[in-house]
């Protein structure tokens, strides 16, 4: 008997003490929330995974790498269930799925809360994403094919596989074209110069129109060049600028039909309403016309990037990468895109004109 209240008293110490560690929901909401992010998981995924955060954070075994290994198996359900084709099994697919995404979602705030993210976690997460997008796809619409004999489905899972992953591609190497103008800008301002930041890093809302000569205060406290190459883009899409600073304001992202969207409506919506094809063509061009709105913006950077080179007495962009690489400016690691800078990247720098 003793043995066994011994044992009792020493579990409930250690609840106690798990207890007493516990962050406070406005502490996981500072350090875990992103500055911007999809309206979807703002509206629909945050207030819950940060509530199952909240009561999981002092338990010391359950790591981002459980959860993100969680997620990929609630996802494996998903699909079990996509697969039978039926309407109630689509309805339960679909909460399963939306399930796995918080779950996802809380995998990245934990690392966050407690500073236990690792490269290996970023690279199980990555490829636990696609392979659940993947799974999901083909189950769901394999069983719809089975149900019905339509074709159709069969190739709207080549779509829905084919779109996810180009956007994922497409982000990649639009960090790395950012990279590249960023060390090459560098470079051209001549030997000891600080790297440079866009206007679009300097702060959470974004000037309408072009921006003369400045430099800004990084995180760090240090003294950077502030160089635009949006200016273009956000002169003539005045209009779409100011929507995105108010949407900013509800800490939502301009791109308002992102790959998460567009899985939540494949997985999500479609299965719910039983219009899996037609939401997944009205998903297909959404996510499309938004991955060719960054391509322009994209494309008006580069014009004014080159404006800059010539402007700094280098007149082609081989010219720039030859520069850089004999002063050895290094590629330096940055966010894809400026609306998913996170408070950690630039910590609201101070602008001098």
């Amino acid at each position: 008997m003793s043995a066994s209240l011994s044992i009792h008293v020493f579990v409930t110490m250690v609840e106690l003490f798990e207890l007493a560690q516990r962050f406070s929901l406005g502490e996981i909401r500072t350090r875990t929330y992103k500055d911007r992010d999809a309206w979807w998981t703002v509206w629909l995924v945050d207030p819950l995974a940060s509530r199952l955060v909240w009561l999981v954070a002092p338990v010391g075994w359950i790591t981002p790498n459980l959860l993100t290994m969680g997620a990929f198996v609630l996802g494996l359900v998903a699909a079990a269930c996509f697969a039978v084709g039926d309407y109630p099994w689509l309805v339960a697919g679909a909460l399963v799925f939306h399930l796995s995404f918080v779950l996802d979602c809380m995998d990245g705030k934990i690392a966050r809360l407690k500073g236990t993210g690792s490269v290996f976690g970023s690279w199980l997460d990555y490829v636990f994403d696609r392979l659940r997008v993947v799974v999901c796809a083909v189950a769901l619409m394999a069983g719809q094919y089975a149900q019905t004999d339509n074709i159709h489905y069969l190739w709207m899972a080549g779509v829905v596989i084919f779109l996810d992953g180009f956007r994922y591609l497409n982000a990649l190497q639009m960090g790395k074209v950012k990279n590249d103008m960023r060390r090459c800008l560098e470079a051209a301002q001549g030997e000891g110069a600080a790297p440079p930041m866009f206007v679009e890093e300097t702060d959470a809302e974004h000037p309408v129109g072009a921006m003369g000569a400045a430099t800004a205060t990084d995180g760090t406290g240090a003294e950077r060049p502030v160089v635009d190459v949006y200016g273009d883009f956000r002169t003539k899409f005045g209009a779409f600028v100011r929507l995105r600073n108010m949407l900013v304001r509800q800490r939502i992202r301009a791109h308002l039909f992102s790959g998460i969207e567009f899985q939540m409506f494949v997985f999500i919506i479609g299965p719910l309403t039983g219009w899996i094809i037609p939401v997944t063509i009205l998903s297909a061009v959404l996510l499309t016309a938004f991955e060719l709105l960054l391509i322009y913006k994209l494309w008006t950077a580069t014009r004014s990037y080159s404006r800059q080179l010539a402007a700094l007495g280098v007149t082609s962009e081989a010219q720039a990468e030859a520069v850089a690489a004999a002063a050895g400016v290094e590629p330096v690691e940055q966010v894809d895109d400026a609306e998913q800078l996170g408070t950690d990247t630039v910590a609201r720098p101070t602008v001098r004109h």
